[in-house]
């Protein structure tokens, strides 16, 4: 329902019509009734949800009260690598989901501005010129120049609920972008450290098979001495055989690892063998960490705070859609000028002016309007909820990354103290053998032995940088956003 008065220099001054002042009580009471249905609304809770924080981890170190904790920006320097760290960069600048997500923040960005606009008047000029003819009359010209400007007041803030919520999308647009960002870093790392583990795992696999071919090489010289049997010779090369394939299987993994970590940092896949072909130590990082306390390594979690924006942003369109049901204001007006030729458009009298003024009050939508705040209600608590699993999600990567590290610190000790008795029991077998003083069976399974316990070596120590970078990764990896 609308009320519109109009003002010209034709009816400036003019009474309001009978019609007219009869409609303006039926919309007064219908616009009352209107504000006392939506005065009843009560106010939404800003406030988190609640969910259970502790107060220090279950496992690890925390830091001490009155020091700060361990600053873990650019966490991937601490590796003290710099191959690993230009590709860490690389990745940043060109991978695809760090392009796509910051176009989306862009995207998140610009929409604030289109509903912001909604808050200011609208203006706009128009021009047009018209030739027409009606039966047997002569043509006749009509010609058009003016301005026209609106604006509706934002009296119940339903614009400024939307602008709130726009804001809100694009808080959240922002820390997704830190969040693939700091995801993607740890991808690089741990892809990195998996490559450098493999070429360790190669590098032990070969000399294993150097040392087990000589092996095989004195028992087929015992065996052509009548010294043992062909058992014996068959059982040593079926030892330096499997061996010898697992060495293809290594080669592909690294392959694939080097293809993977080319996509990552934006380039076709083979673009990196070359660079990754040397073989390198795996990264190891120090053991020098001071970890914040839970709460706040939640307040520097991109996930989280992603998630509390979503929250603000829902709020926002509940508010919005309760502001629907209020009545909309609107001031409307236009100046220009109308002439039957160009030259009488300079005349006073072809100047045209009108100003408007509106209301919209909704009467009858079939419940519309209420089941669209019910519908923003339900998608307030759909973001109240997700806050409170990205909030768990988190503790439990970081307690998880935690009890790793704790276990393969200990598991690292141990089989490196197995691998040094295994060398030296296997070396021992192997002087042995040659002498005739001990049977093929024992050199067969210290050299197993030895195998086994250096492969546990080289994946426990992967695992482990693996596990650092997993535990930055938990703790939000020190970022700010931009």
């Amino acid at each position: 329902m609308n009320l519109l008065s109009s003002l010209s220099p034709a009816t400036a001054g003019r009474a309001p019509s009978r019609p007219l002042a009869g409609v303006i009580p039926l919309a007064l009471l219908a616009l009352a009734a209107a504000l006392s249905g939506c005065a009843g609304m009560a106010p939404r809770d800003a406030a988190l949800p609640d969910t259970p924080v502790p107060t220090a981890w279950a496992a690890g170190t925390t830091a001490a009260p009155g020091s700060a904790a361990t600053s873990l920006a650019q966490w991937w320097q601490r590796l003290g690598d710099p191959q690993l760290t230009a590709l860490v960069e690389q990745s940043l600048t060109a991978n695809t989901s760090v392009r796509t997500a910051q176009a989306a923040l862009r995207q998140a960005r610009a929409q604030v501005d289109v509903q912001a606009a909604g808050l200011a008047p609208q203006v706009g000029a128009s021009a047009s010129a018209q030739r027409s003819r009606s039966g047997n009359s002569g043509a006749g010209n009509n010609f058009q120049l003016g301005f026209d400007a609106s604006w509706e007041p934002d009296v119940f803030g339903r614009v400024r609920a939307g602008v709130n919520a726009s804001e809100a999308d694009a808080r959240a647009a922002e820390a997704s972008l830190a969040d693939v960002q700091v995801s993607l870093a740890a991808e690089v790392a741990v892809n990195y450290i998996e490559l450098r583990g493999l070429q360790q795992r190669l590098v032990i696999a070969r000399s294993n098979l150097a040392s087990q071919s000589e092996t095989l090489q004195i028992t087929q010289w015992r065996l052509q001495a009548g010294l043992t049997t062909s058992l014996v010779a068959e059982q040593a090369r079926a030892a330096s055989e499997q061996t010898a394939a697992q060495i293809p299987a290594l080669e592909a993994s690294l392959a694939q690892s080097r293809h993977s970590l080319a996509v990552l940092t934006g380039q076709a896949p083979a673009a990196l063998d070359a660079q990754l072909a040397a073989s390198v130590a795996v990264p190891q990082p120090g053991d020098e960490l001071a970890m914040a306390i839970p709460a706040e390594t939640l307040r520097q979690r991109p996930d989280v705070r992603a998630a509390e924006q979503r929250i603000t942003a829902a709020l926002a369109r509940v508010s919005q859609a309760d502001a629907a049901r209020y009545p909309d204001f609107g001031i409307s007006g236009s100046v220009g000028l109308r002439a039957l030729t160009l030259g009488a458009l300079s005349g006073g009298s072809a100047v045209a002016a009108s100003l408007l003024g509106s209301i919209s009050v909704p009467l009858l939508d079939g419940g519309a309007a209420r089941a669209q705040v019910r519908a923003q209600e339900a998608s307030l608590e759909q973001a109240r909820i997700a806050y409170q699993a990205a909030v768990l999600t988190a503790l439990k990567d970081v307690e998880d990354a935690l009890v790793s590290l704790r276990g393969n610190r200990e598991r690292l000790v141990r089989l490196r103290s197995a691998a040094d008795a295994a060398g030296n029991a296997e070396l021992l077998a192997r002087q042995r053998y040659s002498s005739g003083l001990i049977d093929f069976q024992s050199v067969l399974e210290t050299q197993r032995t030895l195998l086994s316990t250096q492969e546990g070596v080289a994946t426990t120590v992967a695992s482990l940088s693996a596990d650092h970078v997993r535990l930055y990764k938990a703790l939000g990896g020190g970022w700010q956003p931009q």
